[in-house]
């Protein structure tokens, strides 16, 4: 892993949104302990649940009750937690701590950013709406017939925001960010922040640099951008 030496910072940033410039964990934790009453179980803890988020609702249906994806009941328990989920998909979620001011900067400039996510854009711009951004591109799941780790979503971002995608940084918190990002020809950007699971081997992600928290991926921008 190669740390955080910038020489210019990049014309576009793209984020992926849960877990990266969204912290969703605490509304899809009470959907999952919502799936998890409604059969007469206890709640997970919440730093369980955390870890899976990242990986989607058929992971969390996994998790709270033990139904694969091959499962009878797997689908109308996904129905449920998504249902629950949507009802209020910005209840607790927050952008990561700096992050906003990080935007308000790079905005001023002007510069570009987007976000990429493999979330259903019916809960990604009700949450987007909610969290008041303006992101110049939004690609979700449902958008192209392709999602990470393919790179086409990065590609038609970076369309959209009038930028190559040698100019731009993609920021995740997962593996296929990483793949997307280099198979897209961006600057891959891992973040140790985000919904990491203790499984996960992410020494061995193929990330071209690395932020452990918050405060130092928007230190580093700031700083190269000139600003205190």
């Amino acid at each position: 892993m190669k740390t955080a030496n910038l020489d210019a910072i990049p014309r576009g940033l793209l984020f992926d949104l849960d877990g990266t410039l969204v912290d969703t964990a605490p509304d899809l934790a009470r959907a999952t302990n919502e799936l998890r009453a409604h059969h007469g179980l206890a709640p997970l803890p919440y730093p369980l649940i955390r870890s899976q988020v990242s990986n989607g609702g058929s992971a969390l249906v996994n998790l709270a009750l033990g139904l694969d994806r091959e499962h009878a009941d797997h689908g109308a328990a996904r129905s449920f937690l998504l249902d629950a989920y949507g009802r209020d998909v910005a209840s607790q979620s927050r952008l990561f701590e700096g992050l906003d001011r990080l935007i308000e900067h790079w905005t001023q400039q002007p510069r570009a950013w987007g976000i990429v996510t493999n979330k259903p854009r019916a809960y990604a711009a009700p949450l987007i709406d909610a969290l008041q951004l303006m992101p110049g591109a939004l690609l979700c799941a449902d958008d192209l017939p392709l999602k990470k780790p393919a790179p086409e979503p990065l590609w038609e971002a970076a369309r959209r925001l009038s930028v190559t995608p040698d100019e731009c940084w993609y920021i995740g918190d997962h593996l296929r960010d990483m793949q997307a990002a280099r198979s897209a020809g961006m600057i891959a950007v891992a973040v140790g922040y985000g919904y990491i699971a203790e499984e996960d081997d992410i020494g061995s992600w193929p990330a071209d640099l690395w932020f452990e928290t918050p405060a130092d991926l928007v230190g580093a921008l700031l700083r190269n951008m000139g600003e205190p």
